[in-house]
């Protein structure tokens, strides 16, 4: 079933429109691009295409998570074998924290 409608499309649509449809098949054009469009662009598409992907790199991602396993590893174990009194604190640039919270109202 198809209902008739009217749009205002700005000229140089019009154009691009009929450059890419045959002649009398302007529905059926702007209905392909419209649902193209929504079936590319809309959350669930979008969701639909995040999974595929994730699934796609599953591997390639394990293998990186691994590979960084070992520096990781690494690097906690020199932390956990220095000397407590060796251990700073964390800060940004060897300075203190010195953000001050205003008691104004």
């Amino acid at each position: 079933m198809s209902k008739r409608i009217n749009i205002v499309l700005p000229e140089a649509t019009v154009q691009t429109i009929d450059r890419m449809a045959r002649p009398g098949q302007r529905s059926r054009f702007i209905n392909t691009a419209v649902q193209h469009y929504v079936a590319n662009r809309s959350v669930e598409a979008l969701r639909a295409q995040l999974e595929r992907a994730a699934v796609r790199d599953r591997d390639l991602d394990r293998e990186v998570a691994a590979d960084w396993f070992a520096v990781d590893h690494e690097t906690w174990k020199k932390l956990d074998e220095q000397p407590m009194a060796e251990k700073k604190p964390a800060t940004r640039g060897g300075a203190k924290f010195t953000s001050r919270r205003s008691t104004r109202p």
